[in-house]
């Protein structure tokens, strides 16, 4: 009925060993962007950010690679709204089943002593703390973790292109100064913030700026907000990819809940621009992004982009 009940070995990285992303991730990006059209509009979204961060998720998975484009899908039903992506309440439940099924034997399957993969359901799966997860709980973190290796930094790929085709000057600081990119990811992601808050419940009472925020309540802690603030990050509203502190921004959170792969997530972008700059001259923008509708994703579907090669 569901055709992924077991994996097998997929030809990623097995058992994965995080010891050179830098050069799988460039590979990656070299194979996907030499495949590009030029000339002609297509959907940057679809074949450059879904399909980069998707062989990723794949990889640190080690989920079978012929079968990745299932780990966005999964991440979609899960946090969007059944009718934006054309499901009723009935396949939405359906298509979580099949996520929790798939899930739910991978992890048993690589729970046995001596499994040295450090692939993250390898690790989950045979870590003392979180061996005997199952049911929501472990689909609660698998999915946790599609979210945060897929819409962040997908979002962000989408988004850096815009904001390049909106500020040409910036751009063209990167292409006088390819050292001046890591700064440029990091500006992206501030002023894209793909997560847009995330909630939080009170351990105890406390009064912050004036309010009684009680024991048990709820919070959502706007990022989107925290980046745009002019306290501490002069002209906020503007894409300045050289300001001082350019790192200074909340998007990855903060403190132990702070993004456990934001490093993953800065080493992409910056490979992919990287990459663009070796190879085209112009990403033209054809009208306006299609963006999510959504309160926490903070996403964008459809960008067409025309590729001007050097």
């Amino acid at each position: 009925q569901h055709d992924v009940q077991r994996a097998t070995v997929s030809p990623a990285v097995s058992p994965l060993r995080l010891k050179d992303l830098d050069s799988l991730i460039r590979k990656r990006t070299i194979e996907v962007l030499e495949g590009l059209p030029l000339g002609e509009p297509f959907n940057w979204v679809d074949k450059v950010s879904i399909e980069l961060t998707t062989r990723m998720l794949a990889t640190l998975f080690d989920f079978p690679f012929e079968q990745r484009r299932k780990l966005p899908f999964w991440s979609d039903v899960m946090t969007t709204p059944p009718e934006q992506i054309g499901l009723t309440d009935e396949t939405r439940m359906e298509h979580l089943i099949e996520c929790l099924q798939t899930f739910t034997g991978m992890f048993k399957e690589r729970q046995f002593e001596g499994n040295e993969s450090q692939d993250f359901i390898s690790l989950l799966a045979n870590n003392p703390e979180t061996r005997d997860m199952e049911g929501v709980e472990l689909l609660g973190n698998l999915i946790l973790l599609i979210v945060g290796g897929n819409d962040t930094t997908r979002n962000s790929m989408s988004a850096g292109v815009w904001f390049m085709h909106e500020n040409p000057t910036e751009l063209q600081k990167i292409k006088d100064n390819p050292g001046l990119i890591p700064g440029a990811v990091s500006e992206i992601i501030r002023y894209q913030t793909p997560l847009s808050y995330m909630r939080r419940t009170a351990t105890r009472d406390v009064e912050l700026g004036g309010k009684l925020i009680r024991k048990g309540d709820k919070l959502a802690m706007w990022y989107a907000s925290g980046n745009r603030d002019e306290e501490v990050i002069p002209d906020p509203d503007s894409f300045i990819i050289d300001r001082p502190n350019v790192r200074r921004h909340v998007a990855f959170g903060f403190g132990i809940h702070r993004c456990m792969g934001n490093r993953v997530a800065e080493a992409q972008l910056r490979i992919v621009w990287e990459e663009i700059l070796k190879r085209f001259d112009r990403l033209e923008v054809i009208g306006e992004p299609e963006r999510l509708e959504h309160s926490f994703v903070h996403g964008i579907k459809d960008l067409q982009v025309v590729l001007h090669p050097k």
